[in-house]
């Protein structure tokens, strides 16, 4: 004969069931690693997913010496992630900062595959947590938003759109892109000096100069000419091209920062259309 206290912690499942399931049980999400490879991410998935609907995402990339567990902190960012409905991911990179060509140091440079690492991210992420990879903004800051731009340059497929906050490339600036033309919002402080808009030299390298950059991306996607739009706390204009797709510069009063507001912009202005 079966217990009956058993048949009652049965009954009482079914009635959980019932009534929306049980919350999935990941193996890893905002306070653990998922591991792909050698290589790792966290995620934090809205209150109440079932795990099975699919959902967008805003990935983002850490700054110099920052972490995916570093963002994980940031309950802004999280908040935001969760108003939206979306999953809030977190990339890491090997050591202190992503793996760019032009970096400073002769050993900076180390030749990793930092698209192959996004390329398994997406997979991954959509596999485990019914991430939708049509519905990806890419966004970061200082260096992590130098690691959007080369993402942009050569992932643009992979995401909706781009939000790089006050990073650009290395120089040399690239000439053009190997991969079509994309949405992306560049974002930067008209006083920053960390990462000033006409660059700084570090070291034995120079960070690109912003104007420049975004010069090359409106040749590259066809851009048409320079409108400007109503944004809080933000200076923006927008240049659009005959695919759909457009090229924002986004200027606020400061310095080397990022406020929560900036990324919430960034998403609107990919989904507003």
């Amino acid at each position: 004969m079966i217990p009956s206290k058993f048949l009652i912690g049965l009954l009482l499942i079914g009635i959980v069931v019932g009534l929306g399931g049980i919350a999935p049980a990941y193996a890893c999400g905002a306070s653990t690693n998922c591991t792909i490879g050698s290589r790792s991410y966290r995620i934090a998935l809205p209150d109440g997913h079932d795990g099975e609907t699919p959902i967008g995402a805003i990935i983002y990339a850490h700054g110099y010496k920052g972490s995916a567990k570093g963002v994980m902190g940031n309950k802004s960012l999280r908040g935001l992630a969760e108003s939206l409905g979306v999953a809030l991911i977190a990339a890491q990179s090997v050591g202190a900062v992503w793996d760019l060509p032009g970096s400073p140091g002769k050993d900076t440079y180390r030749g990793i595959d930092e698209f192959a690492y996004f390329d398994a991210l997406i997979e991954d992420a959509a596999t485990r947590f019914s991430i939708d990879p049509s519905k990806l903004l890419m966004t970061g800051f200082s260096a992590g938003g130098m690691m959007v731009w080369e993402l942009a340059c050569k992932r643009s497929q992979s995401f909706a759109g781009f939000a790089p906050i006050s990073g650009t490339f290395w120089q040399p600036e690239p000439r053009t892109c190997p991969s079509p033309a994309a949405s992306v919002i560049h974002i930067h402080g008209n006083r920053d000096t960390v990462v000033p808009l006409t660059g700084r030299r570090i070291a034995d390298a120079r960070q690109g100069n912003v104007q420049k950059v975004l010069t090359m991306y409106q040749r590259h996607g066809d851009f048409g000419p320079a409108e400007p739009y109503p944004a809080q706390n933000l200076n923006c204009t927008r240049r659009k091209n005959d695919a759909g797709k457009f090229l924002d510069f986004c200027l606020f009063e400061g310095g080397h920062e990022i406020r929560t507001e900036y990324v919430r912009h960034a998403w609107e202005q990919v989904w507003a259309r």
